[in-house]
């Protein structure tokens, strides 16, 4: 249940000094009349009724509760109400768009939500690339009431033939009144061009509502479509006396830990052939999460590997062993084996790129040695966020775990630090 709610400041429950049209009261009016004027009053100064906003999809696509929303007219100026309320809608898109985590790359998530005369007739999202996008959803569940109605969708409708129609068009033949847009499509082929060509429909359109919400929600597809490579992220664990760790947090692989959801986010994960001596492969625990390629690095002196608990099938299309000519390494049946020269992160990038894959993470569990080239990456900007996990306790890996492989040439400064408690652990995050 989703509900829309104001501040206490907002209401006024102590007795309030009327305006002049109420002073005028007489208290000889009939009871019927005075009853009429109180009940003005009453709602005036601080009390409301809530109106329930239900939508129950016909479709079996996706589940979705209804959407309480309590209003209190009066209590806000109209613009502030409308201002708040793209907003509220967009912020129910982002979380639709959220379903499907881990599902859509090469594509982005996206969520839409048909609103008319205040309530949600249509919800949809993006599940998968080559499925449709999350308009043609949501005006499915809409059906005829999309006529007249406002569209609010967390990424610009698209404009082009791809897999599925443009999703403009869609919108147009819908006969909606009115579309918000999170944030513009920085694709090329896209870029603005599905605004464009909403208004010249004569529909209204307004951009940017919670934007930065939207662009968190697909930060590593934007990356990719902007820069050309996946969206890196390094992950290792540290003791509280700085020392390196092999260990994750108890609670950090369950379900809605936050490795599992790391795993769940990235469609690749980078680890090294010795954290699988003492760790199986890691798996999203998330529900109906698809699992990321593992890429698993392997330089001379690496030991043998041996992946128990995979089925042939899932290994030949889960797991790639990237090495060096001097390891030696022979291929493992049913697993994909590319020798290089030099193990480098443009190499795995490259190969993730071909592959569609728009984000990777750098995993150090298992030792720094393996990444030494690997982490040259950090200074040529290939890498764009960190995430480090604390341990609460004393004594980390003291052989060859130091840091000081990753060589970065001037102080760095980390962008929207934020420290977070999970479980017993904390988490810090930050980008490059």
């Amino acid at each position: 249940m989703y509900a829309q709610t104001l501040p206490i400041s907002s209401y006024n429950l102590n007795p309030t000094k009327t305006s002049s049209s109420f002073h005028c009261l007489n208290p000889n009016l009939p009871p019927t009349q005075f009853a009429k004027f109180q009940s003005v009053l009453n709602f005036r100064f601080g009390f409301c009724n809530s109106t329930r906003r239900v939508s129950d999809s016909p479709h079996n696509t996706r589940n979705h509760v209804g959407l309480t929303g309590i209003t209190c007219e009066g209590l806000q100026e109209k613009d502030d109400k409308k201002e708040n309320d793209d907003g509220f809608y967009i912020r129910r898109c982002v979380e639709l768009a959220r379903k499907a985590i881990g599902c859509t790359s090469p594509n982005p998530m996206v969520g839409c939500v048909i609103v008319k005369d205040g309530k949600i007739v249509g919800e949809g999202f993006h599940p998968k690339a080559g499925q449709p996008h999350a308009e043609v959803f949501a005006l499915r569940d809409a059906g005829e009431l999309a006529e007249n109605s406002t569209a609010y969708v967390s990424l610009e409708p698209c404009n082009h033939f791809g897999r599925t129609p443009p999703c403009s068009e869609a919108l147009i033949k819908a006969k909606v009144k009115k579309v918000v847009v999170g944030m513009v499509d920085p694709n090329p082929i896209v870029a603005s061009r599905g605004v464009a060509k909403l208004k010249a429909a004569g529909i209204d359109v307004t951009v940017g509502v919670e934007e930065e919400m939207c662009k968190k929600l697909n930060e590593a597809w934007i990356h990719q479509m902007k820069i050309g490579n996946p969206f890196v992220t390094l992950r290792y664990s540290l003791t509280i006396d700085g020392g390196i760790s092999d260990d994750l947090g108890e609670e950090s692989m369950e379900a809605g830990g936050y490795y599992s959801r790391l795993l769940q986010e990235h469609d690749a994960v980078v680890l090294s052939s010795k954290s699988l001596q003492k760790h199986s492969l890691p798996e999203s625990k998330e529900p109906k999460s698809n699992q990321p390629l593992r890429i698993i690095i392997a330089k001379s002196q690496s030991p043998v590997i041996e992946i128990p608990h995979f089925t042939l099938e899932e290994l030949a299309s889960k797991v790639v062993i990237f090495t060096d000519h001097k390891s030696g390494l022979k291929s493992e049946e049913g697993i994909e084996t590319r020798v290089f020269d030099e193990v480098k992160l443009r190499t795995i990038l490259e190969h993730c790129k071909g592959e569609g894959l728009c984000s990777v993470l750098l995993d150090l569990r298992g030792g720094v040695g393996d990444f030494e080239e690997i982490l040259k990456g950090v200074e040529g900007n290939l890498v764009q966020k960190l995430v480090v996990e604390v341990l609460p306790v004393w004594g980390g890996s003291k052989e060859g775990a130091s840091l000081e492989v990753i060589k970065i040439g001037h102080r760095a400064g980390l962008k929207k630090f934020e420290p977070k408690i999970e479980g017993k652990s904390v988490i810090l995050e930050g980008y490059f």
